[in-house]
């Protein structure tokens, strides 16, 4: 189902495996189509929530015509959950610039969504010479601690459910399908290419398929979206073009994962960042749904951002591999790389104080 799952008129997909520490990171890329003018396209790196895989990004790269895309599946998710820990977005970061790396990528637009924005943050902040510019898609800002709810009683209320279905048994594909059909976010946007999807993001066991996330590496990464132990610093040194897109709903199609003036607050403390609403999509849906990946596209696209020109291209940046302007058949392969080490920051100091 992958070849349905990732036709596009404008792309053609292959999957690589790169070299990381401990094994293989997995990831998928679109390579685009037809003649892209005088210069070299450029690449959007992106980067995927806490328990999805890159191929959330089916959408989104059916929208972006004349730019390469580059999504892996992050340390414990996808078909790289078996990837040992430690976990972490610092370990995150490193594995993305190592899969850059090994592709040649020298410049990129990054995209994260969900978690993925947590990971755009601290692959800038420890690669700044890899990203030109971030767009956070209803993730990579601290979640707000409730007052007098300590941090154990928030995690279950927001990833709770998710940690709950990763230890579940589905029977077959079509009872995952059911499960997600009838999860609140996806009633009313349900199509055969999110089942397909869904059908990519289980592995078998005994006695049925079991979400291919590892619950250790939710229960690693999840603490970090409310203390950012590494976030903050990496939001204190921001220095890139910044644009965060806001879901209106949230997790379960109801309450925003984050709430208007909680974003306010941080656009306040950060010049680099700008601030918009994408209407009527929740936090899945704003990548996942056609409407919500068209949102997203448009931003990646903008005219001034740093992004592509008219032509397709993106205006500073370029593809670094001689062999990304031949458009091979859809393949898996296995890419060697030197290792990466992080890059040195260059820090601007906060207006204020940054909240936790």
């Amino acid at each position: 189902m992958t070849a349905d799952l990732t036709a596009t008129t404008t792309h053609v997909y292959r999957s690589v495996d790169v070299p990381v520490d401990g094994g293989l990171l997995h990831a998928g890329v679109w390579e685009p189509l037809g003649p892209t003018g005088a210069g070299a396209v450029g690449t959007v790196l992106a980067i995927h929530g806490v328990t999805a895989h890159h191929l959330a990004f089916c959408e989104l790269a059916a929208r972006l015509p004349g730019v390469r895309v580059v999504a892996p599946d992050l340390r414990g998710r996808g078909r790289s959950n078996v990837l040992p820990g430690p976990y972490g977005m610092p370990r995150h970061a490193d594995d993305v610039a190592a899969l850059a790396a090994a592709l040649g990528v020298r410049r990129a637009v990054v995209v994260g969504h969900s978690m993925g924005g947590f990971v755009s943050v601290v692959l800038a902040h420890r690669h700044p010479v890899l990203v030109e510019r971030l767009v956070l898609v209803d993730g990579g800002l601290p979640l707000a601690l409730p007052a007098g709810v300590d941090l154990d009683a928030a995690m279950a209320a927001v990833l709770g459910p998710a940690a709950q279905r990763l230890s579940m048994t589905f029977a077959d594909h079509e009872a995952y399908r059911a499960f997600w059909r009838a999860h609140p976010a996806f009633t009313a946007d349900w199509t055969e290419r999110l089942g397909a999807y869904f059908d990519h993001d289980v592995d078998p066991v005994p006695g049925g398929l079991r979400p291919a996330a590892r619950i250790e590496a939710l229960s690693e990464d999840q603490a970090e979206l409310f203390t950012g132990v590494s976030l903050l610093p990496a939001l204190e040194a921001l220095a890139v073009p910044t644009t965060f897109l806001r879901a209106p709903a949230g997790l379960l199609g109801a309450e925003p994962l984050y709430a208007p003036g909680h974003v306010a607050g941080w656009s306040e403390r950060l010049p680099r960042l700008e601030v918009h609403d994408v209407p009527g999509v929740n936090h899945y849906t704003v990548v996942m749904a056609p409407h919500g990946a068209a949102a997203v596209a448009d931003h990646v696209r903008r005219p001034g951002g740093g992004a592509v020109d008219d032509g397709g291209r993106f205006a500073s940046g370029r593809r670094d591999d001689e062999n990304a302007q031949q458009h091979p058949e859809q393949r898996r392969s296995v890419v060697r790389h030197p290792s990466t080490e992080p890059e040195t920051p260059h820090t601007v100091d906060l207006t204020s104080e940054v909240d936790r």
